[in-house]
């Protein structure tokens, strides 16, 4: 069991898991998972931090078929820069693994963006808390289990 899995669990929530054999030569996690799993790259999501100041990291959430716009990110939190958090203040941060951070159940409830991608299915695909291990989730129960906004994030 998973921080993530015991949230979803604890809070009631409809929630299937499905795990595959994680490739420990594999670095492109999100496109393993949709590989494996067989699934749409649209509908797996995957969980990048990003820094708005040297003490504030955010969570961001989007589909592993597109790439994060820093530049929307901002926007959604209102500040003017945004950069990538350091892997190693991330994995800390959240009491994951980098390829296994989910953004259910981290050590503390960031603040948190969905992309505005999530409204088009009725369930999404994020990590479930380890490499190899998914979670498909509806996208209102993970809005409001992580408070988040929902927001375009993703590189147009």
């Amino acid at each position: 069991m998973t921080p993530a899995i015991n949230l979803l669990k604890k809070n009631k929530c409809d929630f299937k898991v499905h795990k595959y054999d994680h490739d420990p030569a594999c670095t492109d996690f999100g496109d393993e998972a949709v590989e494996k799993l067989g699934l749409d790259a649209n509908q797996v999501y995957k969980t990048l931090l990003v820094e708005l100041t040297p003490k504030e990291l955010v969570v961001c959430v989007l589909p592993v078929s597109n790439q994060l716009s820093l530049k929307e990110v901002a926007s959604a939190f209102g500040v003017k820069k945004a950069v990538m958090a350091n892997k190693d203040e991330a994995q800390k941060v959240t009491g994951y693994l980098l390829g296994g951070i989910s953004p259910l159940g981290q050590k503390k409830l960031l603040r948190t963006v969905l992309d505005e991608s999530v409204n088009s299915f009725k369930t999404i695909f994020i990590s479930g808390g380890k490499r190899g291990l998914d979670i498909e989730v509806k996208p209102s129960d993970l809005q409001k289990l992580l408070k988040a906004k929902i927001c375009e994030i993703k590189a147009v």
